[in-house]
């Protein structure tokens, strides 16, 4: 079966969802403030692309063990804070969405679930992590999408990927067309 897979964050949606969220809990909760100065340095090397697995894993802890822990539950704040993002999801993807798009992100999936059934996609990888340590169960970023696209879909081809970055490099590898996707410009490169 030959499919069409995005990533999520700056290509579907413009913006990285969790900075987003982070963000949402910045104006509602000022516990978080002091995670600040860590979380940019952690969006900044992953601008650059400057982490493997390993390294991303580290540096989300100190924010999810420290912080996201302390929630009561985090999910009750998901449809407020998509109320005011949704606007944010491409209007190109809507032109060109299909029922079997498989998105692969490593958005958190109590906040990708939201937005999945408010604009119909059906098929979605994410990462997830556990409530009550905060560490990751599953992290789907960098050649870890590949491992965890070709477990939940084993006899799925890639026809059409569509990234905003080269951290999906893994991803493009496997796929028969690639398109870099910058704001809301399509090019494909492979």
């Amino acid at each position: 079966m030959k499919v069409n897979v995005y990533d999520f964050d700056n290509t579907i949606y413009d913006g990285e969802t969790l900075v987003d969220y982070i963000l949402y809990y910045v104006r509602h909760d000022p516990k978080i403030w002091k995670y600040i100065p860590k979380l940019l340095l952690i969006a900044l090397k992953d601008q650059f692309h400057l982490f493997t697995v390993e390294q991303a894993v580290e540096a989300y802890a100190v924010f999810l063990e420290g912080y996201y822990v302390t929630l009561d539950d985090p999910a009750e704040n998901i449809v407020d804070f998509w109320n005011k993002n949704e606007k944010k999801i491409k209007p190109w993807y809507a032109k060109v969405q299909k029922d079997d798009d498989i998105i692969v992100s490593g958005t958190l999936d109590f906040i990708l679930r939201e937005i999945a059934n408010r604009i119909g996609l059906k098929h979605w990888l994410s990462s997830s992590i556990d409530k009550e340590t905060g560490k990751f169960i599953k992290l789907c970023f960098l050649e870890n999408k590949v491992k965890i696209f070709k477990e939940a879909y084993p006899d799925a081809e890639i026809e059409n990927f569509y990234t905003d970055s080269m951290n999906d490099k893994a991803m493009m590898d496997i796929s028969e067309n690639v398109y870099l996707v910058k704001k809301d410009k399509i090019t494909k490169i492979k």
